[in-house]
């Protein structure tokens, strides 16, 4: 299973032509307390870079951006009742969507754990 991450801290977990996303452990410490997460429809088509959820934290509202295109097949129904399950495990059981990936080549533009770590230290 690839994992690759976003500059805009997101993470994505490819399995075959399923890519499961959520943000990024550094995203959910700058956000602090996340105390909301708006999930897009299950058929809700996402482009590469547009939105595709919102979280909201005791700071403030971010969008959630998709790192790749594709059609949304699932949503994480459990962040609707306990969106503290991000700040608990945000590259885990924090999961937002799961999107039928239209292009694997849009992976290539993305960042492993590494490059990633070291975007992150600036």
């Amino acid at each position: 299973m690839t994992v690759k991450y976003s500059k805009d801290h997101e993470w994505v977990k490819v399995d075959g032509d399923t890519a499961t996303i959520g943000i990024t452990e550094h995203a959910q410490e700058q956000l602090g307390d996340v105390v909301f997460v708006e999930l897009p429809a299950v058929g809700k088509k996402v482009k590469k870079g547009g939105d595709a959820a919102v979280v909201e934290s005791v700071k403030a509202a971010s969008e959630v951006y998709a790192p790749v295109s594709g059609e949304v097949i699932a949503v994480n129904k459990e962040l609707e009742g306990d969106p503290g399950l991000v700040n608990r495990g945000a590259e885990g059981d924090g999961w937002f969507m799961k999107v039928k990936l239209a292009d694997r080549n849009e992976l290539v533009e993305l960042m492993d754990k590494a490059a990633y770590d070291k975007f992150v230290a600036g």
